[in-house]
């Protein structure tokens, strides 16, 4: 399953827009704000159609998967959008993690806190807020309209030089940034994983701290790392991956890389890749094999540190300080 796709879940009270871009979508907020609401409505509709008194716009079917027989159910579903609410406990198991990484949907999860064992994006983390009432006689039997807001916002920079940049891995993404930071004399650090960064974060002497890791699978370390600004200067550099902009950087060229990178949705394909982290390093590796520019994801190849091939990297990343 790859592609955009707007879905309207309406009643004659309430009437809900979602637009799901990935195949993990995260629903977060507060209670009371509609979240359980929404999955009862495309519960009713998926059951009794127009006589639930429900509508559900979308160009792909959409099911609730509950209970003990979640397996079994998910089995039967194929290229649709499985919404699944927090107090389904087995959405938090490696069970599921691993079906639905084996499976061609794509999943909204309604779920208060982080989930570390699946690879979702910082940008498909979403709250549910009204955005106003039909006019109306009578208003309390209006029709109420909500939608989605993202709750994790994107970082400004304004070339604040921080102490110390903590980079989320110790492989080709980590050797460029270490090799930005020696050039301006500012300490760079792997954390060796995404799920390491908060600990070193949190245990270094510096006040000032840039963190630059994978956006495409970073949104279950937001919650704590983002906790970390209320004593220290913490910035953010979420970018998909490294791969995504040495490929955004038009080092290789051609309509259809332009194209990808416009629309990524339309080339992912959700059986194959559970994250678009995973769909980028593909892409790079693929597009520059045989090349000068060969990319291997271990290892940096060491053309990326001349001067052209860095000075376009550079050229789409915003002014960080280093």
């Amino acid at each position: 399953m790859r592609g955009e796709y707007q879905i309207v879940v309406r009643n004659n009270r309430l009437q809900i827009k979602l637009l799901i871009r990935r195949n993990l979508t995260i629903l977060q907020g507060n209670s009371a704000t509609g979240k359980t609401t929404l999955l009862e409505l495309i519960d009713q509709y998926d059951e009794m159609g127009e006589a639930s008194g429900v509508v559900v716009n979308c160009d792909v079917p959409c099911k609730v998967l509950s209970g003990r027989s979640w397996e079994r159910d998910l089995a039967d579903i194929s290229d649709s959008i499985v919404f699944i609410d927090e107090d389904s406990t087995f959405m938090r198991s490696h069970e599921f993690a691993r079906a639905a990484r084996n499976s061609d949907n794509y999943y909204v999860l309604v779920a208060r806190e982080s989930m570390a064992q699946l690879p979702y994006s910082v940008d498909e983390i979403y709250g549910l807020r009204n955005t106003g009432r039909a006019s109306s006689k009578y208003p309390a039997y209006s029709r109420v309209y909500a939608s989605t807001y993202r709750i994790y916002g994107d970082d400004s920079f304004a070339g604040d030089r921080p102490e110390l940049v903590v980079v989320e891995d110790s492989n080709s993404g980590y050797e460029f940034f270490s090799a930005l930071c020696e050039k301006s004399g500012i300490a760079c650090e792997s954390a060796g994983s995404k799920s390491r960064i908060y600990d070193v974060v949190r245990d270094c002497e510096a006040k000032s701290v840039l963190v630059i890791a994978d956006g495409a699978a970073f949104g279950p370390e937001m919650e704590l790392v983002t906790s970390l600004r209320r004593f220290k200067d913490v910035r953010l550099f979420l970018p998909e991956s490294f791969e995504w902009l040495v490929l955004e950087s038009g080092l290789i060229g051609g309509k259809e890389v332009r194209n990808m990178l416009r629309h990524p949705a339309d080339y992912i394909e959700s059986s194959e890749f559970f994250s678009w982290e995973q769909f980028f390093t593909s892409e790079l590796i693929e597009a520059t094999r045989g090349s000068y520019l060969a990319h291997g994801k271990a290892q940096l190849n060491p053309c990326y540190l001349r001067q052209r091939e860095r000075a376009a990297i550079e050229g789409v990343l915003p002014d960080l300080g280093l």
